[in-house]
């Protein structure tokens, strides 16, 4: 990422109002991931610990953006049935909402008719775009983020959010099976 270009975390504490997250792959390979991916496929159990080192930057970082008054949304658009990542991310969503997100699922055939972005994202405050590029193995792409300011793209993808949003379903009622 250009120098000139705040990082996510940046961007995360200077959100204001609103911090949303759109992730649509059924697949990640993401280096920090690899370690309580591993273990939970060969044992069926997943870092659900708050405070473990594994999450506990994730937690501090949305608990503080929840107790200055940013509203932070992640909805996930899966394939069904849902691919074993898909359950594993399932398995530990109940800290992102302990640490105080809104987690909603959409399955990608209630997600037909929407018009999508090409590439996950974050919108921060209605304003700022961050694009998640990856690569086809699920890794992080070269570059991995793109920030995007451009007020017609900032609200198509504001709007393609809130229509996923809308249909998704609330985490403590989606079941993976």
């Amino acid at each position: 990422m250009p120098q000139n270009v705040p990082s996510f975390d940046e961007l995360m504490e200077a959100a204001q109002r609103s911090a949303v997250h759109l992730e649509m792959r059924d697949q990640y390979a993401v280096g920090d991931e690899t370690d309580d991916y591993d273990i939970w496929v060969r044992t069926g159990r997943r870092d659900a610990d708050p405070t473990s080192e594994y999450w506990a930057p994730w937690v501090d970082m949305i608990s503080r953006a929840v107790a200055r008054g940013v509203v932070v949304r992640r909805a996930r658009i899966v394939s069904e049935p849902v691919t074993d990542y898909i359950r594993y991310e399932h398995a530990g969503t109940g800290v992102n909402v302990q640490a105080g997100e809104q987690v909603r699922w959409l399955s990608r055939r209630r997600a037909a008719d929407l018009m999508v972005p090409g590439t996950d994202l974050w919108i921060f405050d209605e304003a700022q775009v961050l694009f998640n590029h990856f690569s086809g193995s699920g890794d992080w792409g070269d570059p991995p983020m793109e920030l995007c300011t451009e007020p017609t793209i900032v609200k198509q993808c504001s709007d393609a959010f809130e229509a996923v949003w809308e249909r998704g379903v609330p985490h403590d009622a989606y079941e993976t099976h």
